[in-house]
C-alpha cells in the first residue's frame, strides 16, 4: 500500500465520510487538485494554489470561490463563481476516497 503525507493544520476539521457534506477538511484539494486548481496550480498532483485556510472558520476553502476576482480576473465573479462551483462539485459531497492515519 503506498503511503502520502499531505500537511494540514492540526485545526482543520477530520476528514468526513465518502460522500457526506464538504467539512472544509482540506485533504482532497492538498493531495491533488480538481480539474480547475490543474489549471491554476499547473500541475496534477500535490497541493492546489487555491486552496486557502480561513482562520475565522476554522475550515479550508477553495480560494477561487472565496476571491473568484483573484484567480479568475478575466471573467465577471458571478460567472467565475458558477464555473468553480461545477468544477469543484459543490453540494456533491465528499469524493476524496483518501484516508488520514
Amino acid at each position: 500500500m503506498r503511503h502520502r503525507v499531505i500537511l494540514l493544520r492540526a485545526e482543520a476539521p477530520r476528514k468526513p465520510a465518502l460522500g457526506a457534506a464538504c467539512n472544509g477538511c482540506g485533504v482532497c484539494c492538498a493531495a491533488q487538485p480538481c480539474p480547475l486548481g490543474m489549471l491554476l496550480s499547473r500541475r496534477r498532483q500535490g497541493r492546489c494554489r487555491a486552496l486557502q485556510w480561513q482562520a475565522g472558520d476554522g475550515r479550508y476553502v477553495c480560494g477561487v470561490l472565496a476571491r473568484p476576482g483573484r484567480w479568475l480576473p478575466w471573467l465577471p465573479a458571478a460567472l467565475a463563481l458558477r464555473l468553480a462551483a461545477r468544477w469543484i462539485a459543490v453540494a456533491r459531497g465528499c469524493d476524496s476516497t483518501l484516508e488520514p492515519a
